[in-house]
């Protein structure tokens, strides 16, 4: 069963009633025109996600009641970062886009050298508006538990003092060889660490970068023969991630049926 996706902060969710507010309203009164009894999935900053029927829409406001809590949720089980190299046109968008639906837990462009991209102040504040707003959209279509935060543009030196906090740091290169490296090092991973994935942008990365990367831990890896494109790398990366952590989760279902219909009412 089919349920759109709405967030609402953590004050929001009280003695079982979540409170809706602000453009979402209009959103179920005039483009979804839903129906008090209907049913949505409802989630906050905090990563808590709940069933919720319908119970009240109002002009400023809607209203519904916990049904049940999925406890299980929809995050992966571990804390991906996606560090992208600043690409062309619109091609950031659909990377936000689609790192969101695989799971990563934030995306931070970076400005590197081959970069052909350069953002001054204002253009890069317009730049984060637009793409943290296609974050929460690519986050209610695929019913993510969060809203994943997208920074804004850092230097390579800053992305790898980030990624250096991290579990584990991984760097697609395109002279990179042999895969047995690779998934050693995606072997290695484990749920509930956190990942950072680098990625270069359309002119690759410069060998100093790479050298920089391996000397704060960053471990090079190759993701074929094949050469990806900058808007393919990091998905594909993103993609075999989320295949090796989720097949290593095996919990229990969660409280709220595959049918969308409450195993235990809250």
């Amino acid at each position: 069963m089919f349920m759109q996706q709405f967030f609402v902060e953590e004050q929001d969710i009280a003695e079982g009633i979540v409170t809706i507010s602000g453009s979402q309203v209009r959103h179920i009164r005039n483009v979804l025109r839903m129906k008090p009894g209907e049913r949505i999935r409802v989630s906050s900053p905090g990563g808590r996600s709940c069933l919720c029927a319908l119970t009240q829409i109002a002009e400023t406001f809607v209203q519904a009641r916990i049904v049940c809590e999925d406890v299980q949720g929809t995050e992966l089980p571990a804390g991906v970062i996606l560090f992208q190299g600043l690409p062309k046109g619109d091609k950031m968008e659909l990377i936000i886009q689609k790192a969101v639906e695989l799971g990563a837990a934030s995306i931070v462009p970076v400005s590197m050298k081959n970069c052909v991209v350069k953002l001054d102040e204002k253009r890069a504040a317009s730049k984060v508006k637009r793409w943290q707003a296609i974050a929460e959209s690519a986050a209610a279509q695929s019913k993510r538990s969060v809203i994943p935060r997208v920074y804004g543009p850092v230097s390579w030196k800053e992305a790898l003092l980030m990624a250096a906090e991290s579990d584990a740091g991984l760097v697609p290169y395109e002279n990179e060889r042999g895969m047995a490296a690779t998934q050693e090092a995606l072997g290695a991973i484990r749920p509930g660490q956190s990942v950072s994935i680098l990625i270069g942008p359309e002119g690759g990365f410069a060998p100093e970068e790479i050298a920089q990367a391996r000397e704060a831990g960053i471990q090079p890896v190759s993701l074929g023969r094949r050469i990806l494109r900058t808007e393919t790398a990091g998905l594909a990366m993103l993609a075999i991630l989320m295949y090796h952590i989720e097949i290593m989760v095996q919990g229990d279902p969660d409280r709220c049926g595959s049918d969308g219909l409450p195993a235990a009412p809250v």
